[in-house]
């Protein structure tokens, strides 16, 4: 469909602060970014009548003017009821600012090239009286656990702060192989660089020109041939905890990328895992509107709680 004349857009104090390349990247999902980056250099998108920069702050109250874009004719996903309603019984917390879900291995965060939705689009969906629903973080597609959602733009801008302050706790349950050595804990601090293959996959390297990355290892519990850990993030780099530990002689059970397959396959025909063993299992930070600190746990799926067993 097209526009055949300009829409107006009012922004209310939670937008107040966000870039406006940002916001109408959130609103205009259909449209290039190419092209709302050639809008706003060309004047066609206003504020307030007046020509911006894609860096401007938005202000309470400002009137966005956009052009007769063009729009992507293509039907968006509709995402059914049987499809998100498991994913609403497994909010783990809930208040006026956010939720925490126990999000379900298999399922990435957001809808891209090879998925037509994600959490974050079945949610949005599941709950349109919620207008302004944000991911904080990610989690890996394989990954299960807390995933923190911001139901208010104030919401979203307070946890961004305190994850750049490295405030938010976050620990994840690992199983991996090999006997964790004695002594229990084991800081890595190795740092990280994200590579793009040609076919277009995302790999991370140990590289010292790379990003700092620091994890906290400590054991749980040991078995046979593996053993169960815990890993805490001091840093929040791209597959952080996979590639630390196969750096340090430990990879990840299920791991396609940076795990040791040949044991990967043993493993399944002994316990049936299918999936990765990674678990963000506990996540603590101060809430927003009561300043009070909690700690959220997500209890493990039940092919992770057959699959320790078995090892027992």
């Amino acid at each position: 469909m097209e526009h055949l004349s300009p829409q107006f857009l009012n922004i209310d104090a939670d937008r107040s602060g966000q870039r406006i390349d940002n916001f109408l990247f959130s609103q205009l999902k259909t449209i290039p970014k190419s092209r709302i980056y050639r809008a706003l250099r060309s004047g066609e998108i206003r504020v307030n009548k007046k020509r911006i920069k894609a860096d401007y702050r938005l202000q309470a109250d400002d009137i966005i003017r956009l052009p007769p874009f063009k729009m992507d004719t293509q039907t968006p996903t509709i995402v059914r009821d049987q499809e998100f309603a498991p994913l609403l019984a497994r909010i783990i917390y809930e208040d006026d600012d956010l939720l925490v879900l126990n999000k379900p291995a298999g399922m990435p965060v957001h809808g891209g090239t090879n998925t037509s939705y994600g959490v974050i689009d079945a949610l949005r969906q599941a709950r349109p009286e919620c207008k302004s629903l944000e991911l904080v973080h990610r989690l890996d597609k394989g990954t299960s656990g807390c995933l923190i959602i911001a139901k208010k733009r104030s919401a979203l801008k307070y946890l961004h702060e305190l994850m750049r302050g490295s405030q938010i706790e976050k620990e994840y349950l690992c199983l991996v192989k090999g006997v964790w050595p004695e002594g229990g804990k084991r800081h890595v601090k190795v740092a990280l660089k994200k590579n793009i293959l040609q076919s277009g996959e995302r790999m991370v390297r140990v590289d010292a020109t790379g990003k700092e990355a620091h994890t906290e290892f400590t054991v749980v519990e040991k078995f046979k041939n593996c053993s169960l850990i815990k890993a805490r993030l001091h840093t929040g780099r791209t597959h952080q905890i996979r590639v630390h530990l196969e750096h340090i002689g430990y990879p990840l059970v299920g791991d396609d990328k940076y795990g040791d397959w040949e044991f990967t396959k043993q493993l399944r025909n002994q316990t049936g895992l299918k999936r990765m063993f990674l678990h963000a299992q506990q996540i603590s930070f101060t809430l927003p509107s009561s300043e009070k600190k909690i700690t959220i746990e997500a209890p493990l799926d039940k092919d992770l709680t057959q699959c320790l067993q078995t090892l027992i």
